[in-house]
């Protein structure tokens, strides 16, 4: 177990969407971090997660404060690609504050 720093935030963005649009909405959010959000002050991190069933893309992103991801927010290089991921999913997005990470004690993963 270790505790985490303060001051960073993470993002647990969940999509909802059709089957048929699932690899669409991941091709697009690969290429929305790829291209911009990867390069914005204080981003840390994402990683990306395909739901089993088809129905579900979700997005954990780590950022260095929460002012740092509303910046990103307003700058003008994502609005296109959340705009296109809003027309494909329902969005429910979730800032959360790290508490603690629990590492294995077992075997080398």
């Amino acid at each position: 177990m270790s505790e985490d720093p303060g001051g960073e935030v993470v993002l647990i963005n969940v999509f909802t969407v059709a089957p048929e649009n699932q690899q669409r909405l991941i091709d697009l959010l690969t290429r929305a971090t790829d291209g911009s959000v990867n390069r914005a002050p204080g981003f840390v991190s994402a990683t990306l997660h395909r739901g089993l069933d088809g129905t579900k893309v979700t997005m954990y992103a780590r950022w260095r404060s929460a002012e740092a991801y509303q910046a990103m927010r307003q700058a003008p290089g994502p609005r296109p690609f959340l705009d296109e991921a809003l027309a494909l999913a329902r969005f429910e997005p979730a800032m959360y504050e790290v508490v603690r990470t629990f590492r294995s004690l077992g075997e080398e993963a």
